[in-house]
């Protein structure tokens, strides 16, 4: 499921517990720096096999999972 391979990206980038991440969690609560997110894009990434060109769109999970969904969709 996209949801757990991208929480588990995140659990381990920022060192949480995953059950503290959710569909709704917005980076921002996370307090995640532009660096941080942009290590958790080029995970993401590459566990999709995919390209994301418009990293700043994505504040929440739920940005992310809707962005690998359209993209392993094409």
């Amino acid at each position: 499921m996209i949801f757990n391979k991208i929480r588990k990206i995140i659990a381990e980038q920022l060192d949480l517990d995953e059950k503290n991440i959710i569909v709704n969690t917005s980076f921002e609560e996370l307090k995640i720096d532009s660096l941080e997110l942009f290590q958790i894009i080029i995970e993401i990434e590459e566990e999709f096999e995919i390209q994301i060109e418009d990293a700043e769109s994505i504040k929440t999970v739920q940005d992310a999972i809707k962005i690998v969904e359209e993209k392993i969709k094409n």
